[in-house]
Parts: C-alpha cells; structure tokens; sequence
C-alpha cells in the first residue's frame, strides 16, 4: 500500500511527529464537578459519564489541549467497555455514552483543524478491570471471548462516531491487549474497513508490566499483532522511561508513542495526588526521545496540563522535520524473529544455535507428564517444565493428548495458563486438534509457536490452524508432509514445503519468520536400504530450504535419528548428526542434553563412523557402527558403563579444572580437597575454578558447546564454590559497603556475578543480587533503594554487552554518582574505557571499571570505599587518565591493554562536523516495485557471473567465443523471461541505527 493510500491518520504520522493531549481526569478535577455534575451521587466520579451530563466540560478540555498546538485529543471514554460501565449500572448506556464522546472531541477537532493541519480523534479504550493472566480467583475470572467481547462492543460505537484511531491504553495485563486486538478484528472483518490501532502498555520503575512482563516480551508479542503504532503511557514520568523506549526504538518496526505521567504521583496525604514533573523538564526529555531514538507520538498522560502540553508542542516543533521517519506498510507487516513468555522474549535466532525444545513436557513422550496428567498434578507438571528450563530449554514443547481423557482442550488451557505463571520460558502448543490449539493461545499472555501444520490432507489442517495463528500472533511449525506421505528425499521436502509457503505467506499473508520447517528424519537403525540416506536427505532439505525460502526457519527431532540403537551409539550418532544439521542451517532442535555430547568431545575415530553412516558412504556403515559400540562392553560411556578415568595422570588442580569444564559433578568436593582448598581457598578459586570457566565460556563463544552443557558446568562450579564458601573467612580491615550486583537484560549467564557476589560478601560488603535478564530501571532503582555505593554489571555475550554503557549513560542522565563495575567474558578492558565516556570525551564522573575478575571486582571496592579519600581520588584519576590515552589518542587498536599509552599526537581526525540525520531508526525493506530489473541487470558484474557461478573458464579467443555463443545469449535469454514473466522478484533490506 503507497502511502497515498494510507488512513489520514498514519498519513500524518509518517510525515511529522503528533502530540496527544494531556491528562483528562486530571483536567476534570480542575472544574471541581459536583455529584450532581455527574448525574447523582451514585455516579460520582464516573468521569466518563460528563460526556453525557457535563459536555461542555469535556469539549472545553479538548479545546484547552488543541489551543496550545496538540494534533490529537483522546476521547473521554477511558472506562466505557460494556463491564466497567457495568460497575456503574449504566451498561445499557455502552453506546450512546461512546459516540456522544467521539462526537465531542469530533466538534473540538473541526473547531481547530486547518487544511495543512488536520486534528484527530483517538478512541480511548482502558482495562476492564480484570487480569486474565493472574492466578487471582477473582481478576481472572473472565473469559478470552468474554474481553474480546468487551472490546469488540466498545470499539463498534467508538468507529460509529468517528473515532480515527483506537487507542488501546494503561494496559496492564499482555493477555487482555491481545483479546482487544481480537474483537477489534471481528469488527474490521464485519466492516470491510479498519481503522487504525496504537496499543500501548504502562510499565512500573522495574520496566515491566503489572504481572511482569518485560519490554521485550510486550514488543514480542504486539508486533505479531496487527497493530499500527506500539508504546508506552501512564505509571511515570520519562525518565523512567528512557531505557524501555530506547529499546522499542531500536527493535520495533513500528511508529513509537510515548504518552508518560508528569512524573511519579506524590501523595499529599490527602487522598489527593500531586505529579511534580513541571512542563520545561518534561518537554526537554520528550524533545529527546523524538530526536535521539526517533519516537513518533508523544503527549501527556495523569498530571499534565495544557501547560506541560504547551512546552511539548513547543519543544518538538523545534526538532528537525529531517529527523522524523516514514515508514512504510511493508515494514508495518513485519515484526522480529522472537517467541515470548508472559514475562520475556527469546529470540528464535539464538547465537550460536540451536535454539532448543523442552520435549518432556508431552504425555506422547513421557511417562511421568502422563500419569501427572492423569492425576491432575500440574503442579508436578510445572516441576518438569523448570527441569527443562534448568537443562537449557529456550522453548517448552507442550502436548496433553490422553486416550484416556476427553477433556484435552481443558486440560491444555490449565497447564499454559500455570506454566505462564511459573516459567518465564515460551510455549510451543502440541496438539492435532484446532480446538485444543485455540485453548492454549487464549491463555497464554505472549507469542506461542504452534505445533503443528501439515498438507496430509491437503489443505484441511491449514485452513483450521493458520486463522487462529494470525489471530493470536503464533508462529507455526509445518511439517513436510503431504497427501503422498512424508517427503524423504531433499527435493520432496522442498516441494512441501513450498506449498505450504504459498499458502501461509503467499495467500494468509503471514510472514516467512512466522514459519519453522521441520523437514523430518528417521531411524537409521532398521538397516532399510531405503532409509539409508535418510539422514543426508534430511540434512540436504534443511539446507535447501533455508536457501529456497528465505526467512524461514528449521526445527529437528533429532533423537529419531537413533531409534533403535544403544545409549552409547545412539549419544554419539545424536551429537554428531545435530552437528551436520546445524552446520547445514538448523535453527531449533528437540533434543534432551542428556543424550548428545558436546562435538569436539566425540573420539574422532567415533565421529568418522556416524559420519559413514549419516552419508551413508559404505554399505557396511551401519554394521560397523553397532559393532563397534557392542565392542566397548564396560568401557562404554552410557548410563551405567565404567570409562578409563582421563584425569589419572593429571594434577589435583588439572584434575578439578577438567571436571568442570567436563561438568562433572560427582567428586568435586574431594578433587577441591586434594587441591588444597581448605588451605588455600582464595588460590583454588581464583587459579582454579576461574580459569575452568573461562575456558567453558570461550568454547560455548566459539560454538563447541551449546547452552546447556554451559549450564552443566555452572552446576558443576556452583557446587565447587558451595564447597569453597565454608573456607573463605571474612576478611578484617575493609570498610564494609553495599553493591547492587546484575547480569544485564538479555543475559542468562550468572555464574561470574555469583563469584563476585562470593568474594565481596566474604570481604565485608552487602550484596544485593538481582540475578540474571536484569532491566537498567531495575537496577537504578534497586541501587536508590539501598544507598548503594557502587553497581556491578556482569555480561557473557557481546549482544548483551551493550546494556553496561547504557546504565552508565542512564545513571548520568539522572545526575546520580554511583561507581560502575562491570565484567564478563564478552568484553575487556578497552570496552570498559570506552564506556567510561558519556558524551564525546565527557567521562562519567563518579567512575566506571572494567575488572578482569572477581578479585580485581574486591580490589577496586576496597579503594572506592577507602578512608583516604586521596587515594580513592587518585585511583579514578589514573583510570580516567588511562581512558583517555587509550581511547582518544592514536594508539595500538584491538589490544586488551592494562593502560593507555602515554605518548601519541591526537588524532587529526576533526570532530565539528554536524552529524548527519538519519532518514528514519530501523530496517526498511526494498520490494521489487522499488528495484527495476533493468537498473539491476545493469550492474551485473559479468565476469563473476560467466566465470564462478556459470563455470567459465580460461581466457583468450576460446573463453570469447564462449561468451559469445552461450554467455551472452543466455544472459539476454533469462533478461527477457525474468521481465516478462515476473519470476525474479528482487529485494533488499538496509536501515539505520542510533550509535553510541
């Protein structure tokens, strides 16, 4: 869609910045309205109800707003869903009271619109009162259809006013924005028409919603949403909001709104509340979400007067119109490649791969999940789900089918609805049934996957599954099976699932990302001499259709590649076929950790018989390989087996420093012993137990280990420090201070940050761990709480190590001096320098340090927190001192140096160029409409083509007659198919990011 033939609304908002109005109730408590005012005393305090009793109170409002310069007031209709209104005894009212409100804004509006300016109505729709993800016996009792119900009424008369936009705000609760969305379409599909929808949710001081829900998993899941604009409103004041719309802004491929409270309410004491954010502040740092992170919608939410509305319009219309981005439908369509949870997102990319599917929680494939189901135990089921969760599972696969129950649909609904109360992992529904299917997505908060869809009976399965996965936002697994059978060969699997493609993207409109391909393997234990190339068959598919389809994504049951086989046999031909797959582009796995090894652990004698037999390169392939295992006897690695010990000939700290790389648990407290640990704990633990993780992280950086043998070996060291800890006396002689300590947002790994945690509560300070996926607000305000006197911040992944520059910046921005520790394995101390500066070579004042470890963490506390206050003073100097030397002059890059050179001219590099302004913040997606094949055939670089990808060789008269004879006419040949038949559709995809 051209943005000509965009809604009015998104019209304007792709060519300049709209500022709502400010606070209604707010504005309403200004007239100081009397019950009577209100229709009578049972009505006192309905507020919306003034639009029928007191209009030219709610039409004066809008008009004090759109005097000061807004484009948009909100209707006075925050309460009129059918049940609130319930709770006033005027529900019989739904109707008129809605138009009646859209009506006055309407007459408000047309009183200030100008031709180059036209002013706009936006349908306020607030929560019903009820939180349907909660376990509350009461808040939740209410129905998915029930709300979507609610919504669907409300909306109907907000569209017969006129409303041009619905406003779905202050939402508490993930679930009920989704069932908004669901009777919003209901409404769309019975008008023929839809009206455009900006959904925003209201976040605490944490950064997460009411029940929890973080900003990651909220975008997750509204972005899966048919939703025009996404945002934040109500609860605080900006700053609060800083961190959460810097990461909407970075990840969000829709237009940003930001409609905050003017600050925190203060209570007087007197049942009033007082908002002390005054309008110049509050404009500044709305002035700087619109230029720095390129929010599109700001305005004002509880405590703001047209004032505070006054200093917006005046702060934003200041901004440069450059800097304000367009967007187009295309990019409205899309949204990122995550699942989420009620209370986080998981990416379905994970680096390095696989991603990886909990597959216990399924009465299909275990004992245990079936007889807990028989019983009614799910609390025994969550058990299981947090056991998965502790072993590495991303995903929890989730199928509750009996043969011996009926009632699958309400069991599935129970078990998602407890399990996204009690596990912060995503949920993949497992069910045959579209039934079933629709239960689960109605309780479960986020962004499911749905397992699964088929052609076995042509299009039977995807006709029913794929509406309710547009509905709720899911994404799908296809498997590659149709009317014929289960496709074997790659060509097969291809075919499959390009049919299947055709219909979910090409006809359903889903996205690529919104499929997951498993392509199928099978036993190679049966010794069929049709099966034996299953496996390269099923590794070739994965491969073909990452190629063919891009943008979709592959999962594997890889275990079934085994069936059949012994423990020891089937470990290894499992480790070493996911390895081939992975390396082939498989993005998930439904595997179980205990039955593969980590690759490079395999004996390469091992590795060379699964090899043969997953390539079938010997006809005897698989008997060699069966024999060989019978061969071990004893020596087997399986349950039950005895193996050579490998530690025999190693020393004491060798020996513990293998077991947890190894992750082996069982005897680490006596390899401790022998290593002196009771002696000398602090040298076991930093020359020791330090090193050995280390190492496990640089093979998990490197892909030789995927997570959940990281997990293992974090077991195996929490374990080994457990131990250590009763050696470790408490130092005498350190000023005692307190240290909130986190891994940043979007981290999982802790390991690290509980050594720090071990060495300092061990040296006299508090410790305040806040654990791992910790937000920045939640850090700040966690070091608020407790007078903190320095924060540390821990990182494993690169990806995640950006979070520690910008608590830093936050903590600037807030004018707060606290001391910054950071440290992980993915950075050094060149980054941390980096950090140290704010802005250009501003450094933050109160200090940020890299600390190679926990003991370096301990040393640079004890002189932050010193009685010389001369030598705290120096300190900083010198690491400052060193920043900047390392940082700002010419220096040898890339090197993790203990300080900066001292020599060196600086750079003469100018730095008073203005920075260009980017034309929007994010990706943009170029479609073939924007890319003429003529200006593309064009810029063909032939020789490349002729020579690598056609074959051609030699050079000299041989080569040119080539060219000539079989090139260039083939070229021209396919120039003029591709044009006239429109088989090649180029794309591309390029954006712009906000650097540091």
């Amino acid at each position: 869609m051209a943005d000509t033939e965009l809604h009015p609304y998104l019209q304007a908002l792709s060519e300049r910045v709209l500022i709502f109005d400010g606070a209604m109730g707010t504005s309403i408590q200004l007239h100081h309205p009397t019950a009577d005012d209100f229709g009578g005393k049972s009505l006192e305090g309905c507020n919306d109800h003034l639009v029928l009793t007191r209009p030219d109170i709610i039409q004066g409002i809008h008009e004090s707003f759109l005097a000061v310069g807004c484009d948009v007031v909100e209707t006075c209709t925050f309460q009129s869903t059918p049940h609130r209104l319930r709770e006033w005894g005027i529900e019989e009212k739904t109707q008129r009271l809605n138009v009646a409100a859209v009506r006055l804004a309407r007459a408000a509006c047309d009183k200030y619109a100008t031709a180059d300016r036209p002013r706009f109505v936006a349908g306020s729709i607030g929560p019903t009162g009820m939180l349907p993800s909660s376990s509350d016996p009461v808040l939740s009792n209410v129905t998915f259809a029930e709300l979507a119900e609610n919504y669907y009424a409300q909306a109907k008369y907000l569209v017969e006013g006129g409303v041009d936009v619905l406003l779905v705000e202050t939402a508490q609760d993930i679930l009920e924005v989704k069932a908004a969305l669901a009777g919003f379409q209901r409404l769309f599909a019975e008008l023929g028409r839809r009206v455009p929808v900006q959904a925003q949710v209201t976040l605490d001081t944490s950064g997460r919603m009411l029940l929890g829900t973080d900003i990651a998993s909220s975008l997750t899941t509204l972005e899966a949403l048919p939703i025009d604009v996404i945002g934040l409103n109500c609860s605080t004041g900006p700053e609060h909001m800083r961190e959460p719309i810097r990461y909407l802004t970075t990840n969000a491929s829709r237009p940003i709104s930001c409609i905050p409270n003017a600050g925190l309410p203060l209570n007087t004491g007197t049942g009033d509340a007082v908002y002390p954010l005054e309008p110049a502040p509050m404009a500044d740092m709305l002035g700087e979400f619109v230029e720095k992170f390129g929010v599109r919608i700001v305005g004002g939410c509880c405590g703001t007067r047209p004032e505070h509305l006054a200093a917006i319009v005046s702060r934003v219309r200041g901004a440069e119109e450059k800097q304000i981005p367009r967007f187009a439908q295309d990019d409205r369509l899309h949204h990122a490649a995550r699942v989420s949870s009620a209370m986080r997102a998981t990416d379905l990319r994970q680096d390095p791969p696989p991603l990886l599917i909990g597959e216990r929680v399924n009465s299909q494939g275990s004992r245990k999940v079936k007889r807990l189901l028989l019983g009614d135990d799910y609390e025994g089921i969550v058990d299981v789900a947090r056991e998965q969760v502790d072993s590495g599972a991303h995903v929890l696969d989730v199928c509750v089918a009996l043969t011996e129950r009926a009632d699958e649909a309400e069991q599935m609904a129970k078990v998602v609805k407890l399990l996204s109360m009690s596990v912060e992992t995503p949920i993949m529904v497992d069910s045959t049934e579209a039934n079933v299917i629709e239960a689960a997505l109605e309780h479960i908060p986020g962004r499911a996957i749905i397992n699964s869809i088929n052609m076995e009976n042509g299009r039977k399965r995807i006709d029913s599954v794929v509406p309710l996965a547009k509905k709720h936002g899911a994404a799908l697994v296809a498997l590659t099976i149709d009317e014929i059978g289960m496709a074997k060969t790659r060509e097969r699997k291809l075919e499959v699932a390009q049919a299947i493609y055709d219909i979910v993207v090409g006809e359903y409109g889903m996205q690529p990302e919104d499929l997951i391909y498993d392509d199928l393997t099978f036993t190679l234990a049966t010794g069929d001499v049709e099966m034996a190339d299953s496996a390269v068959e099923t590794i070739e598919g994965i491969r073909l259709i990452k190629r063919e389809l891009p943008g979709v994504f592959t999962s594997l049951g890889v275990s079934n590649v085994s069936f059949g086989l012994s423990p020891d046999a089937r470990a290894v031909l499992n480790s070493v076929f996911l390895h081939h797959c992975v390396e082939a582009g498989l993005d998930m796995a439904i595997v179980n950790p205990a039955h593969v090894k980590p690759y490079a652990e395999i004996d390469p004698s091992e590795r060379t018989l699964a090899d043969q037999l997953i390539f079938n390169r010997t006809p005897d392939a698989l008997q060699k390989f069966i024999e060989h295992f019978e061969g071990q006897g004893a020596k087997g690695s399986g349950p039950g087996k005895t193996t050579e010990d490998p530690t025999a000939d190693m020393t004491v700290d060798q020996r513990v420093h293998y077991m947890v790389v190894h992750r082996k648990k069982d005897g680490i407290e006596a390899a401790l012993d022998a290593a002196g640990v009771r002696e000398q704990p602090v040298r076991v633990l930093n020359e020791v137990l330090l090193p050995a993780m280390k190492e496990v992280g640089d093979k998990f950086g490197a892909g030789e280990l995927i997570l959940p043998f990281v997990l293992q070996s974090a077991e195996v060291m929490k374990r080994a420090v457990r131990h250590l800890e009763q050696f470790l006396e408490k130092a005498e002689g350190y000023t005692k201070g307190k240290v909130v300590l986190a891994t940043v947002y979007g981290d999982v790994h802790d390991i690290g940050k509980s050594l720090v945690n071990t060495i300092l509560s061990n040296n006299g300070y508090t410790v305040f761990d806040l654990g791992k996926q910790v937000p920045v607000n939640t850090i700040i305000e966690k070091a608020l709480e407790v007078d903190a006197d320095a924060i540390g911040l821990s990182a494993l992944l690169v990806s995640t190590s950006k979070q520690m520059p910008l608590c830093v910046q936050e903590l600037d921005k807030r004018g707060l001096e606290i001391p910054v520790l950071i440290g992980g394995a993915a950075i050094n101390r060149r980054f941390g320098r980096r950090a140290l500066f704010v802005e250009g070579e501003r450094a933050y004042e109160p200090g940020e340090f890299y600390c190679k470890d926990a003991f370096e963490g301990l040393e640079t506390m004890d002189v932050l927190q010193a009685d010389d206050s001369s030598r705290r003073a120096a300190f900083v100097a010198k690491v400052l001192d060193d920043a900047r030397n390392d940082v700002f002059l010419r220096t040898t890059v890339g090197k993790d140096v203990a300080v900066g050179d001292q020599g060196g001219a600086k750079s003469s590099v100018s730095q008073d160029h203005p920075v260009p302004a980017a034309p929007f913040f994010g990706v943009r997606t170029l479609r073939e409409r924007d890319v003429p094949l003529d200006e593309l055939f064009a810029l063909l670089d032939l020789d490349e083509l002729y020579r690598l990808q056609w074959g051609g060789s030699g050079s000299g008269p041989l080569y040119e007659a080539t060219v000539k004879t079989e090139f260039e006419p083939t070229l021209a040949r396919l120039t003029n198919e591709a044009k006239r038949e429109g088989w090649l559709k180029p794309q591309a995809v390029y954006g712009f990011f906000p650097a540091q």
